[in-house]
């Protein structure tokens, strides 16, 4: 069933090397875990230094394998070969929403009391990670939250305000344009873009549709939601995205924004942890305007998730229980909360009222309230994996051409269809 689920002949190739994908971890009191907190990721250091004091406090191993978005497919490879990691720490979305049911990580609901962490982790979040089979699919550990920052220093500068609805977000555009400042910046090439256009979707159809939209891709079917990609398409040709944006990505928006080209980007909180203080001084932490007519929104929206990393359960690792709860109960420590929260700006999925104190602009973010904003869905939950990548190609095309909405919704059809 694990083969045929999640191996078919995609990552067959990959086993010729799989004896590499992860570290040993056969002496006694040793596990293995395979994580994407490495590298230059918000609380990838945090994490190394909680792991070090482990292993110091206990003498026990934790042998680690770091990989980025590739993580799901290598993950796949070394357990199809039976040489998976005991642990990974990876996000619910695409490829790992499948793995529970496909046996490749076992369901964690029965650890939930006898570990202590019901209690530890925000009800949201146990509810969000829960397949519909009622399995807990991993421990939910980081979340999502996406707002926009405006860089109140240039919007002042061009004579605005922030702005809250449409029609104020193209004069915005205007006056920031006549001083030869960049309005929004997104990553129009990548992910980042991807999520801003389904965001403004969401202006204009319920959650509930939007649930059926992002699931079939149809967007033909809802009214709504042909009213959010023409929307869209009155945002880009009133020039309220930089020049070029189909060519930028989730880093080179946060460049532009940090130097002070662009006055408006959209960036979940763990990027703004990156923002320098000296830039955090003059910005402001909101959501993305409502549609001026014709929308469903009251307040600017947010994306807002339960959604970031969790802490999976391999079959390997079903072995390794006892070596492995107390290594998963010192993560939802109040010590390690705390950690991430105040050395890299994280939002954590455990119960806390812990608030950063060097990432102001996190903080600003975690505060937002329903008052504040409108949160709506992030779609990854609900987009099959293979249609990620020909979508963000839609998209980049949405953002760097004078496409008709027309034009779009279909490309963005057939990349379901395709799919």
């Amino acid at each position: 069933m694990l083969k045929a689920a999640i191996g078919g002949g995609i990552v067959t190739p990959l086993l010729a090397s799989c004896g590499a994908l992860v570290p040993a971890s056969d002496g006694p009191g040793s596990i293995s875990v395979h994580t994407q907190l490495s590298g230059a990721v918000a609380g990838a250091q945090v994490f190394a230094d909680v792991v070090a004091a482990y292993q110091r406090r206990t003498g026990r191993t934790v042998a680690q394998l770091k990989n980025g978005s590739d993580l799901p497919i290598v993950f796949e490879t070394s357990t199809l070969a039976g040489k998976e990691a005991d642990v990974a720490i990876v996000n619910m979305m695409g490829r790992t929403l499948g793995w529970t049911g496909a046996g490749a990580t076992i369901p964690v609901t029965g650890l939930l009391d006898d570990w202590g962490l019901r209690d530890k982790i925000v009800p949201e979040a146990l509810e969000e990670w829960t397949d519909g089979e009622g399995r807990l699919r991993a421990f939910p550990f980081t979340r999502t939250n996406w707002p926009v920052s405006f860089n109140t220093g240039l919007l002042e500068e061009a004579g605005v305000e922030i702005p809250t609805t449409s029609d104020e977000l193209i004069a915005v555009a205007d006056a920031l344009r006549s001083r030869g400042i960049g309005p929004v910046t997104v990553g129009g090439s990548d992910w980042s873009g991807q999520k801003l256009f389904l965001q403004i979707l969401q202006g204009f159809v319920s959650q509930e549709e939007a649930r059926r939209v992002f699931s079939t891709g149809r967007l033909s079917e809802s009214a709504g939601a042909v009213a959010g990609v023409e929307h869209f398409v009155e945002l880009r040709d009133a020039g309220v995205f930089v020049d070029d944006v189909q060519g930028y990505t989730s880093d080179s928006e946060l460049t532009q924004f940090n130097t002070r080209k662009a006055a408006i980007v959209p960036a979940m909180s763990s990027a703004l942890a990156l923002v320098p203080a000296e830039r955090a001084k003059e910005v402001a932490v909101g959501g993305w305007p409502v549609p001026s007519s014709g929308g469903v929104l009251d307040r600017p929206s947010v994306i807002k998730s339960y959604n970031g990393h969790g802490i999976w359960i391999s079959e390997n690792g079903a072995e390794k229980l006892d070596l492995i709860k107390p290594f998963v109960q010192d993560l939802f420590s109040d010590a390690v909360t705390d950690a991430f929260i105040l050395g890299s700006g994280r939002d954590m999925n455990r119960v806390t009222d812990t608030v950063s104190t060097d990432f102001p602009l996190v903080a600003q973010a975690s505060r937002l309230t329903d008052d504040d904003v409108t949160p709506v869905m992030l779609p990854d939950l609900l987009i099959p994996d293979s249609v990620f990548e020909p979508m963000i190609k839609v998209t980049a095309m949405a953002y760097g051409s004078s496409a008709s909405a027309e034009r779009i919704v279909d490309a963005f059809e057939k990349s379901y269809d395709a799919a």
